[in-house]
Protein backbone atom coordinates (compact mmCIF):
# COMPACT_ATOMS: atom_id res chain seq x y z
CA UNK A 1 0.00 0.00 0.00
CA UNK A 2 3.08 2.27 0.31
CA UNK A 3 3.71 2.20 -3.06
CA UNK A 4 0.12 3.77 -4.22
CA UNK A 5 0.41 6.67 -1.63
CA UNK A 6 3.80 7.68 -3.40
CA UNK A 7 2.20 7.01 -7.09
CA UNK A 8 -0.99 8.41 -7.08
CA UNK A 9 0.01 12.19 -6.03
CA UNK A 10 3.02 11.23 -8.73
CA UNK A 11 0.83 10.48 -11.52
CA UNK A 12 -1.84 13.09 -10.21
CA UNK A 13 1.25 15.95 -10.89
CA UNK A 14 2.20 14.38 -14.54
CA UNK A 15 -1.52 14.53 -15.70
CA UNK A 16 -1.75 18.46 -14.38
CA UNK A 17 1.21 19.22 -15.57
CA UNK A 18 0.21 17.77 -18.98
CA UNK A 19 -2.74 20.39 -18.79
CA UNK A 20 -0.46 23.34 -19.09
CA UNK A 21 -0.84 25.45 -21.96
CA UNK A 22 2.33 27.05 -22.86
CA UNK A 23 2.85 31.03 -22.88
CA UNK A 24 2.09 32.46 -26.26
CA UNK A 25 4.73 34.20 -28.33
CA UNK A 26 2.88 37.27 -27.87
CA UNK A 27 2.40 36.95 -24.09
CA UNK A 28 6.34 36.37 -22.98
CA UNK A 29 7.24 39.07 -20.87
CA UNK A 30 4.97 37.47 -18.55
CA UNK A 31 7.36 34.78 -17.64
CA UNK A 32 9.81 34.96 -14.90
CA UNK A 33 9.51 35.41 -11.39
CA UNK A 34 7.49 38.49 -10.05
CA UNK A 35 7.92 40.18 -6.27
CA UNK A 36 6.07 42.77 -4.37
CA UNK A 37 7.11 44.11 -0.67
CA UNK A 38 3.80 43.56 0.00
CA UNK A 39 4.03 39.84 -0.04
CA UNK A 40 3.41 38.81 -3.00
CA UNK A 41 5.11 36.24 -5.20
CA UNK A 42 4.39 34.86 -8.83
CA UNK A 43 6.26 32.40 -11.26
CA UNK A 44 5.13 32.22 -14.50
CA UNK A 45 7.31 29.47 -16.69
CA UNK A 46 7.37 29.21 -19.95
CA UNK A 47 5.97 25.83 -20.32
CA UNK A 48 2.45 26.98 -18.30
CA UNK A 49 3.49 25.86 -15.18
CA UNK A 50 2.24 28.81 -12.47
CA UNK A 51 3.07 29.20 -8.72
CA UNK A 52 1.56 32.13 -6.39
CA UNK A 53 1.68 32.93 -2.82
CA UNK A 54 0.68 36.15 -1.15
CA UNK A 55 0.18 36.93 2.38
CA UNK A 56 -3.33 38.69 2.99
CA UNK A 57 -5.45 39.68 5.88
CA UNK A 58 -2.97 37.37 8.32
CA UNK A 59 -3.07 34.16 5.82
CA UNK A 60 -1.35 33.24 3.11
CA UNK A 61 -3.02 32.25 -0.13
CA UNK A 62 -0.79 29.47 -2.41
CA UNK A 63 -1.99 28.44 -6.04
CA UNK A 64 0.03 26.19 -8.14
CA UNK A 65 -1.46 24.66 -11.27
CA UNK A 66 -1.03 25.03 -15.26
CA UNK A 67 -1.97 28.08 -17.31
CA UNK A 68 -5.52 27.94 -18.94
CA UNK A 69 -4.58 31.09 -21.04
CA UNK A 70 -5.00 34.05 -21.72
CA UNK A 71 -7.93 36.43 -22.04
CA UNK A 72 -7.11 39.82 -23.21
CA UNK A 73 -3.98 40.61 -20.03
CA UNK A 74 -5.43 38.68 -17.78
CA UNK A 75 -5.06 34.92 -17.58
CA UNK A 76 -6.21 31.99 -15.53
CA UNK A 77 -4.71 28.83 -13.65
CA UNK A 78 -5.91 25.73 -12.81
CA UNK A 79 -8.02 22.51 -14.47
CA UNK A 80 -11.47 21.64 -14.78
CA UNK A 81 -13.82 24.05 -12.22
CA UNK A 82 -11.24 24.91 -10.30
CA UNK A 83 -10.05 27.87 -12.16
CA UNK A 84 -8.63 31.40 -10.42
CA UNK A 85 -8.33 34.49 -13.21
CA UNK A 86 -5.56 36.78 -12.58
CA UNK A 87 -6.81 40.31 -13.52
CA UNK A 88 -4.06 42.10 -14.94
CA UNK A 89 -4.38 46.27 -14.68
CA UNK A 90 -0.68 46.81 -16.25
CA UNK A 91 0.72 44.44 -18.37
CA UNK A 92 4.50 43.51 -18.08
CA UNK A 93 6.08 46.92 -19.06
CA UNK A 94 9.61 48.30 -18.92
CA UNK A 95 10.55 51.83 -16.39
CA UNK A 96 13.83 52.87 -15.81
CA UNK A 97 15.06 49.81 -16.83
CA UNK A 98 12.99 47.43 -14.45
CA UNK A 99 9.98 45.23 -15.57
CA UNK A 100 6.67 46.10 -13.58
CA UNK A 101 3.46 44.47 -13.79
CA UNK A 102 0.13 44.89 -11.77
CA UNK A 103 -2.10 41.57 -10.91
CA UNK A 104 -5.00 41.89 -8.48
CA UNK A 105 -4.01 45.68 -7.65
CA UNK A 106 -0.62 44.69 -6.51
CA UNK A 107 2.57 46.29 -8.80
CA UNK A 108 4.84 43.09 -9.10
CA UNK A 109 8.13 43.47 -10.30
CA UNK A 110 10.05 40.88 -12.22
CA UNK A 111 13.57 39.61 -10.68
Amino acid sequence: MQIGRVALPLLLALLLSACAVPVRADKIDYVGEWWSSEGMWLLITRDGSIAYSRLKKGGRVSIEGPLKGFTGDDFEVGFGPAVTTFRVSAPPHQVGGRWLMTVDGVELTRQ
